[in-house]
């Protein structure tokens, strides 16, 4: 049996003293994806890990996935995204998404079939701010006032990415290829989904992509998200993690959003971040259907 920690009352789970360099037998493979797919947040401290190292054990969650920002991938190992605000000899960015405050998001929540698992490794870090707090949407589902639950029963949200790129912080990071552009059109997805394990139902929300609400009109489908979002937030469904160097932190967008604070950004930060593809039959899938230009389809 592993040893954990509780880091939250439904959330987020540390794996203490286990060392993801080494290669791990199949007994603690599956017990680590019990505890994943149950908390939704994996927390391993100490770690010292190459990109090969990182991409190994990621992929042992599910396939591993290459972003759609193929300018922010790493070039010795491209299923790597690097964060960071770094910049080459040249004076170009290394990486994406530098220093700014980042909202709360379910990453990918753009496409029509998100990759729901991720993983970031902390390599350098500014004294202080650049926290990453996840949210519980199982909790904040079943926290909801029971009229503001039945309004988005069966309703589908309005998700694109457009909205998301107006909101990153530098121009670099808002400039996407028109291949990109070409793979992300506006979708929609299911705003409250069924767990295919337990059936316990969870929301699924990105502040930062949704722009209304299928077959609602725009200035009413906002007012009914500005509604959930205040609730789904509250302090009690968050956990706030403060890193550390050598941090690997694993969670499932499916049922979390994530956001992070600011700092200095005259201050080094560099993470190495990861995406897979979960097992459908343990994990919420969104089920994305691409947006109609339609009654309330603000696109």
């Amino acid at each position: 049996m592993l040893e954990t920690r509780q880091l939250h009352p439904t959330l987020a789970r540390e794996v203490v003293g286990l060392s993801l360099w080494d290669r791990l037998d199949d007994a603690t493979v599956a017990e680590l994806r019990a505890l994943y797919a149950q908390y939704g947040v994996l927390v391993f401290r100490r770690q010292a890990l190459s990109e090969i190292e990182l991409a190994a054990f990621c992929g042992l969650f599910g396939p591993l996935e290459r972003t759609v920002r193929s300018d922010w991938a790493s070039p010795a190992t491209p299923e790597v995204t690097v964060l960071s605000n770094l910049k080459d000899g040249l004076g170009r960015a290394i990486g994406g998404l530098g220093d700014g405050e980042l909202q709360w998001h379910s990453d990918q929540s753009y496409m029509l079939n998100p990759a729901t698992g991720a993983a970031l490794y902390a390599l350098e870090l500014p004294p202080e701010g650049g926290e990453t707090f996840w949210v519980d949407l199982r909790a904040a589902y079943a926290g909801l006032p029971r009229q503001l639950r039945a309004r988005i029963a069966g309703k589908r949200g309005i998700f694109d990415y457009t909205k998301r790129l107006a909101g990153y912080g530098r121009a670099a990071d808002q400039q996407i290829s028109e291949e990109t552009k070409r793979l992300t059109p506006p979708v929609t997805h299911a705003l409250v989904r069924a767990h295919p394990e337990t059936g316990d139902r969870s929301l699924y929300l990105d502040s930062t992509t949704t722009i209304g609400i299928d077959y609602m009109d725009t200035a009413s489908g906002l007012a009914v998200l500005d509604e959930v979002y205040e609730s789904a937030t509250s302090d009690e469904y968050v956990y706030a993690h403060q890193w550390q160097i050598g941090d690997l932190v694993m969670w499932d967008n499916g049922f979390t959003m994530h956001r992070r604070t600011p700092f200095d950004p005259g201050a080094r930060r560099l993470m190495k971040r990861m995406t897979m593809t979960l097992d459908r039959y343990r994990h919420v899938m969104p089920d994305g259907r691409l947006a109609q230009s339609e009654v309330g389809m603000p696109i």
